[in-house]
């Protein structure tokens, strides 16, 4: 499974009722990624009053994890509408934090609503996406006779070779697209290489 990806960092700041609001979209793989972020603005913008946020990490359309955070807005308010613009742009592992500085004049539910909205929605328009490929990786062996033989095949399928060690064997340590995985398994078992899979990952 293939999917989109941020490929930077968006910085965007506008003005409602004199409340500032800067949006950051950036790409985050983990929760602690997700807290990392919101901690460093926190660090920079230390006098503003909010910092919410939401993020969606995985494939968009069946996300791994995701989560919001209103900080300090009303219920709802906030990270739900952030959280709500990311699951409509079909981008994984992506993050938005809104830092928010109180201008004096209430904005009202449906005002934050639109102004949480709008800054999400500004900062994910700018951001620059590359497709990103599910690999799972595979530890095989083989004899030394084979290895050029076999990294023709994984630079055929789009393969990629993550370690290799050499001692009575050749072992290689590798990530295969998922779209070719049954390939693979026919290709090994018809030269009967000697592969166990070690765990899906994601590579670029």
């Amino acid at each position: 499974m293939s999917y989109p990806v941020p490929l930077d960092q968006v910085e965007i700041e506008h003005l409602v009722k004199k409340s500032r609001f800067i949006g950051v979209a950036q790409k985050v793989t983990s929760r602690e990624e997700a807290l990392a972020v919101v901690s460093s603005l926190r660090a920079r913008f230390p006098d503003a009053r909010h910092y919410c946020w939401a993020y969606l990490i995985g494939d968009p359309s069946a996300a791994a994890s995701a989560a919001a955070n209103d900080d300090g807005e009303p219920s709802g308010t906030a990270g739900k509408p952030i959280l709500n613009v990311l699951q409509h742009k079909g981008i994984g592992d992506v993050m938005v934090v809104v830092v928010r500085y109180f201008g004096g004049i209430k904005l009202g539910a449906g005002g934050l609503v639109r102004a949480y909205s709008h800054t999400a929605e500004l900062a994910m328009s700018g951001l620059k996406t590359h497709t990103q490929v599910r690999h799972e990786q595979y530890r095989v062996c083989l004899d030394f006779a084979h290895e050029q033989i076999f990294r023709h095949w994984l630079f055929e399928h789009q393969g990629e070779l993550i370690d290799v060690d050499y001692g009575n064997q050749v072992s290689l340590h590798v990530g295969i697209p998922s779209a070719h995985s049954d390939a693979w398994v026919r290709w090994c078992e018809q030269h009967q290489y000697d592969t166990h899979q070690l765990s899906d990952g994601i590579a670029s």
